[in-house]
């Protein structure tokens, strides 16, 4: 019953929303709504942890990594609520925008909020996917929020590649429906896997590759990542850390689903092959323009990049690394809710997302300051911080069966450190400008980032029983 409720309150906030008329009673809402909806997503989470999976109706149906993603879009959504009604009061105060924006805003998101866990819990193919979509009509307005012609265009872009993206992918899904007949009923992921056998080889191999390409544009691989830069410059900032924190990983899921059906026909070799070359060429890439960035929002978006190609390089190289990978995406949800935050903060201080105008941050806004570059060491792998350990493991898994192309990663890994730090360096040191007043806006700017940086100190020394075993299920799933 908890999926119901979850659905249904977030869909009853953005109605409810819609016909108030104070900003106090939509921002109240929303946080009681996104509160309640935390709790209920940490009830599944244990459930399965206990079960194995929770199934409700023939139409939901969440397993061990599916309530992983539950965790992260709940966690990630309640402190993106709270972090965006102050963000939005000073930008509001700002006069950058007004009520009606406001409102628009949290009726989106809450929408936003419904389509991933639609997306997480369908136990259709289908409803997965339109459900998928869903999130890019939804976050397409959120985009272009500020009405400005390059946020426009930013959308417009977004919009159109994910579409495209999402329509190929829609194409490799009915492949995989071919060689089912007569079930009289809605095709489930189970159904597919239990009719694996009759898929043609070849057929099960084009379908995984239009697949992967179409769910890979949403997780933002190189090629099909040139809207995420553009969408995450020019979205709000809080949306950023749902962007690359929750709906990521929740695409990424999807491509591992039907991985696990192709796998079934064709042996894990093809898909791992697939997803090695897309990480491998996701991380060369995003390192060599995050070395010449010249805008910290469009950095933090060729950061998710690079992470995506690494999480597809834990699956990829297979064994340990899998166990890595989803670690992986747990560290890489919460260290991104705290680097976008805090670049909200930097947004609203220096009105610019241009590295250069950055200067002397560490002495106008020290503790947004210390958040940021603690963000900066935790996504670069600095021990001890738990992504230091799983990008080890990765590289260990990798170095076992592709010694080279592990070693090209590592370069490329490298490259990014040393191209992170040079921007770190030139927006946090040096002399402050004389025109930008010290101090924080304001405490509850700050107390969600420094949440999430508490919860992975605590996960880097320490996996609660019931996540551990839920990671550990996954990985005996995937």
């Amino acid at each position: 019953m908890e999926i119901i409720f979850i659905i249904a309150l977030l869909i009853v906030s953005s109605l409810v929303s819609i016909l108030l008329k104070r900003r106090a009673a939509i921002e109240g809402v929303s946080v009681v709504s996104s509160f309640i909806v935390l709790i209920l997503s940490i009830s599944i989470a244990i459930k399965v942890a206990d079960f194995g999976s929770y199934n409700f109706l023939p139409f939901f149906n969440i397993d061990a990594l599916g309530a992983i993603m539950i965790l992260i879009v709940s966690f990630v959504g309640f402190f993106t609520v709270v972090y965006s009604i102050v963000y939005l009061r000073k930008e509001t105060a700002k006069n950058i925008i007004g009520f009606t924006r406001v409102k628009q805003y949290f009726i989106l998101l809450n929408l936003f909020l419904t389509a991933m866990f639609l997306s997480i819990s369908a136990s259709n193919p289908i409803f997965a996917w339109i459900s998928i979509e869903a999130t890019t009509l939804s976050t397409a307005f959120l985009v272009s929020f500020y009405n400005k012609p390059s946020s426009v265009e930013a959308a417009w872009k977004y919009l159109i590649i994910n579409s495209v993206g999402l329509l190929l992918g829609f194409f490799g899904t009915l492949l995989y429906f071919t060689e089912i007949h007569g079930t009289g009923g809605a095709i489930s992921w189970n159904l597919l896997l239990e009719n694996s056998s009759n898929l043609n080889p070849l057929l099960a191999k084009i379908a995984f590759i239009f697949v992967l390409i179409g769910y890979g544009t949403k997780v933002g691989f190189v090629p099909m990542h040139t809207w995420k830069p553009d969408a995450y410059s020019k979205a709000p900032a809080p949306l950023g850390a749902l962007l690359s924190g929750a709906l990521l990983p929740i695409a990424f899921m999807i491509i591992l689903k039907f991985k696990k059906i192709t796998d079934a026909v064709v042996g894990p070799l093809f898909s791992q092959h697939l997803l090695i070359a897309f990480g491998v060429l996701s991380v060369a890439v995003s390192a060599l323009i995050i070395f010449n960035s010249r805008n910290y929002k469009r950095l933090l978006a060729y950061s998710s990049i690079e992470n995506a190609g690494i999480m597809a390089l834990g699956f990829g190289f297979g064994g340990l690394g899998i166990f890595a990978a989803i670690l992986h995406m747990i560290y890489h949800s919460c260290v991104k809710a705290i680097l976008f935050f805090t670049s909200g903060n930097l947004l609203l201080k220096y009105s610019s997302a241009k590295i250069q105008n950055i200067k002397g941050a560490l002495k106008i806004l020290p503790i947004t300051s210390v958040l940021f570059i603690l963000g900066f060491l935790i996504i670069s792998g600095t021990p001890p911080f738990g992504i230091f350990l799983t990008k080890v493991y990765i590289l260990s898994a990798g170095i076992q069966v592709y010694p080279i192309v592990s070693f090209i990663v590592l370069f490329f890994l490298t490259i990014t450190f040393i191209g992170f730090l040079k921007h770190v360096s030139s927006m946090f040191l040096g002399e402050k400008p004389v025109d930008v007043e010290a101090g924080e806006s304001s405490i509850w700017l700050l107390v969600p980032p420094i949440i999430f940086l508490v919860i992975i100190i605590i996960l880097s020394f320490y996996i609660p029983p019931f996540l551990l075993a839920l990671i550990n299920k996954a990985v005996l799933l995937y």
